[in-house]
């Protein structure tokens, strides 16, 4: 039970909630280790909030998950967890979540709160509206950097914002193409929405937001403020390091004909994992060296 509990819950799935800590990164308190203690409790409560999310979602997307060749065989979908075990758990992680978000700040815990409407809300009706189904859960990743700079009361750049909010519908329409692509005629049996859409109009939405992601994070690295801040202009040299990132992640959506599981991809692709790593260590030096 506690295995198919843990497995509910979608630890793989943890690894997006690493946004909590950008504000620490880029607003220089790395270097205090209060700060740090406290973003590493805000990003578990968002890890329990996430986890309680995604069991709701499983209930709820029952009979569409059994016709899905991967996601039926989830502990609930397989019918392996009961849906009461699994209401049970969700809403103890939520209630954890909430008091633990509240406790280290208010602001926190009203940005988790509005987290989880707002996926309540994907998963009961938003997940249905074409476009606006990926603008939340892109939002979800701008929720996790301004709940990441409440906790430890700093602001927030707003190009850093712009940087992940368009990175985040990058990955978000390369998800839904591969869904389309990969289930094929089936792929509007598992979610409705993909009726609306189609791999052309995909294909430009991909275009549109992989080239906003890179703009955004350039303009970022060389802007006023970002300089003044820093003291020095040589974030611009981590620009290659996210351009190669995205061609990289191009090239395993369109030749290799993934992008079902984001972070999936990011944890098995040596390529992004080496990128990821230069581009944190080299921030880090610019920033704090």
């Amino acid at each position: 039970m506690v295995k198919l509990l843990f497995t509910a819950m979608r630890p793989h799935q943890w690894i997006k909630n690493l946004f909590v800590f950008a504000a620490l990164i880029f607003a220089k308190k790395m270097i205090y280790p209060g700060k740090v203690i406290i973003v590493t409790i805000g990003f578990i409560m968002f890890c329990f909030v996430s986890s309680s999310i995604y069991m709701i979602n499983d209930i709820l997307d029952f009979n569409e998950d059994k016709k899905h060749p991967v996601k039926r065989n989830r502990p609930i979908a397989s019918g392996k967890l009961s849906k009461s075990a699994a209401i049970v758990a969700a809403v103890f992680l939520a209630l954890v979540s909430f008091s633990g978000a509240f406790y280290l700040n208010y602001y926190f815990g009203i940005i988790l709160s509005l987290y989880f409407l707002m996926n309540i809300a994907y998963s009961l009706s938003l997940k249905h509206k074409v476009v606006i189904d990926v603008i939340v859960i892109a939002l979800g990743f701008v929720l996790r950097v301004l709940g990441g700079a409440a906790v430890i009361e700093v602001s927030t750049s707003t190009w850093l914002i712009l940087c992940t909010l368009f990175a985040s519908l990058f990955f978000g329409f390369c998800k839904r193409r591969h869904e389309l692509v990969f289930m094929e005629s089936s792929a509007t049996g598992h979610r409705k929405v993909l009726e609306e859409y189609s791999p052309a109009f995909l294909d430009q939405m991909i275009s549109v937001v992989s080239a906003l992601t890179i703009m955004s994070y350039a303009l970022y690295t060389v802007s006023s403020e970002t300089i003044a801040k820093f003291g020095t202009g040589n974030l611009i040299y981590t620009v290659p390091f996210v351009i190669y990132g995205i061609f990289r992640y191009f090239y395993l959506v369109y030749k290799k004909e993934l992008g079902g599981n984001p972070t999936r991809i990011i944890l098995k692709d040596k390529s992004i994992i080496t990128v990821v790593f230069f581009w944190m260590v080299t921030c880090c030096y610019i920033i704090y060296l």
